[in-house]
């Protein structure tokens, strides 16, 4: 591509698509001067003039629009046994020869916990997509990568800044890779669960800022595109390539977007990259069990309707609502506004376009229907509040015919809005965000071990599909993790959890592939012994939607194997 499709591909003038291109070509002739930038056989991102992108609306799919995802988060390796597998002569597993990725905020990399004994990194490279002054991955064509040779030649210079300028400015991503593969520190009690395992590192970029307004996101959140994230997890799986490693991605990132069923573009490239041999992906489940963002509301066949409130909180002027109808039926709704005004029902059809607009106050919605959303086939309301005035809101959601038996209502993830917005009667059941509802990835949830207590903020199964998620619950909750003051500090939530797991995971791959007792494992194999070694209590029945099939034990996981081969 030529410099200036690399100012399309990054600039705010124009808006992110992500299509299938082959099967929907027609797409690509709505616009004028737009850049196609083909990820894969089957999609492509269409870089369009956004004030084109306004004026072709109704006819976008919403598929198309890129989710955006924030950062889910807010004693533990004995919780699992992970010390007792290094104390065991016969494994002393420790992540030696695979790579961990983490693909988040960054990583400071000065961090002495992210180096080997000789003083050289554990980063084979950094991919930081904020910066546009050196090479970049020749297909997706922005951003910046750092190389071991430069990171080690930044650590031994006075300013290592000058050398590799990539830094992480929120901290999450080095929480995440010191909890995967950071080196022990005693005098702190803390202790990376695979520190001899080198770690992959893409710095995400933030959302470009037509996409936040579209979907109401604030500019001081921290928000990244889906499309960016596809380029990132394409990235780490051609290094593991190059480098013939084995894989974990560890995902600690979320969205409460889309229909929930595992059908969306990067659940599908992430099902494809989790179907590969010696690879393990692991996401986290989110933190929004009990944030009071889901709904589910059955109709009531003698009234056909359900009546849902939610309160707006003051700070909350934009925001945006996604109500994902049970197939096949077909749904619609009213609005009652906390003034008292009423806006009558909006009669379903193929595509609805309206701009609802109210007297005595100046919250303006945007509200669209697609009867069959192209993804899932179910029908999809999008809601779009600006200038919502706080107070209790109303909906009925009506239902035509016998079919219509019920919907969700998702309310937006993490701090994309505060907690004085949510549902008077909320449900916490279906909350797990994407992608961790995607079908091969192993989805991770938090508990205490101190008590043994489910995190009371997590994401609850299963996917609207009723596709079992989480799998596994692993520790999470007051958990010492590195800061970015080269400190430590006690972390809570299922990013968390994730980043625990996919260390785990790659213990799992030191021993299989490294060590050639199991080579090609992929996700689902590696999902399923995990699944055979968890913990389970004697008065619960599992898989069940809080827990999935248990806690993770690792030394447990590894009796099983051994067993198994007659070792």
């Amino acid at each position: 591509m030529v410099g200036e499709d690399r100012e399309r591909i990054i600039g705010d003038d124009y808006f992110d698509l992500i299509i299938e291109y082959r099967s929907n070509p027609q797409v690509i002739e709505q616009f004028e001067n737009a850049t196609l930038h083909i990820i894969n056989e089957y999609y492509a991102v269409l870089h369009v003039p956004i004030e084109q992108f306004m004026n072709v609306l109704p006819n976008i799919r919403y598929a198309e629009v890129p989710l955006l995802f924030g950062l889910t988060d807010e004693v533990s390796l004995n919780a699992s046994r992970v010390l007792n597998l290094r104390t065991t002569s016969s494994f002393n597993l420790r992540g030696e020869g695979v790579l961990i990725a983490i693909i988040d905020t960054g990583i400071d990399y000065t961090n002495p916990i992210f180096r080997k004994p000789d003083g050289t990194t554990k980063i084979t490279s950094i991919w930081d997509q904020t910066i546009e002054t050196g090479p970049s991955p020749e297909d997706a064509n922005f951003g910046t990568i750092y190389t071991s040779s430069q990171i080690n030649q930044a650590l031994i210079a006075d300013d290592p800044l000058s050398v590799v300028p990539s830094v992480d400015e929120n901290g999450h991503g080095t929480m995440l890779a010191g909890i995967a593969a950071g080196n022990d520190v005693e005098a702190e009690n803390f202790y990376g669960v695979a520190p001899d395992s080198e770690l992959v590192i893409v710095k995400l970029r933030q959302a470009k800022q037509g996409v936040r307004e579209f979907l109401m996101v604030p500019d001081n959140v921290v928000c990244f595109q889906e499309n960016h994230v596809i380029w990132a997890l394409l990235y780490c799986t051609s290094v593991a390539r190059q480098l013939n490693r084995p894989l974990v991605i560890c995902l600690g990132i979320g969205s409460s977007q889309g229909g929930h069923t595992g059908r969306s573009p990067i659940s599908v490239i992430i099902n494809g990259i989790a179907d590969l041999p010696n690879t393990g992906v692991v996401i986290s489940a989110g933190n929004e069990g009990n944030m009071g963002r889901h709904y589910y509301g059955a109709i009531d066949p003698d009234i056909g309707s359900n009546t849902v409130e939610f309160n707006v909180g003051e700070d909350d002027k934009g925001f945006t609502m996604e109500l994902w109808g049970n197939p096949p039926g077909i749904y619609s709704i009213d609005i009652l506004s906390p003034a008292g005004e009423y806006i009558p029902i909006t009669p379903p059809s193929l595509r609805v376009g309206r701009v609802i607009t109210f007297i005595f106050e100046n919250t303006v919605i945007y509200l669209n229907y697609q009867l069959i959303e192209s993804q899932t086939g179910d029908q999809l309301i999008l809601i779009r509040f600006k200038n919502a005035s706080p107070g209790i809101w109303r909906f009925n959601v009506y239902g035509q015919g016998d079919l219509a038996t019920g919907f969700h209502i998702w309310l937006p993830m993490g701090n994309f809005i505060t907690r004085e917005t949510y549902f008077i009667q909320p449900n916490i059941y279906t909350t797990v965000l994407a992608p961790g509802t995607s079908l091969l990835p192993i989805t991770v949830t938090t508990y205490n071990p101190v008590n043994n207590n489910l995190y009371v903020n997590s994401s609850r199964g299963y996917t609207r599909n009723n596709v079992i998620k989480p799998e596994i619950a692993a520790p999470g909750v007051n958990y010492i993790a590195p800061t970015l003051n080269h400190s430590f500090g006690t972390f809570t939530g299922t990013s968390i959890s994730a980043a625990h797991t996919a260390g785990v995971v790659a213990l799992i791959l030191e021993w299989g592939t490294v060590r050639g007792n199991d080579p090609g494992m992929d996700t689902g194999v590696i999902k399923n012994h995990l699944i055979r070694g968890a913990k389970r209590r004697q008065n619960i029945v599992y898989p069940n939607r809080d827990w999935g099939y248990g806690i993770l034990d690792v030394l447990n996981v590894f009796e099983n194997m051994r067993a198994d081969i007659g070792v």
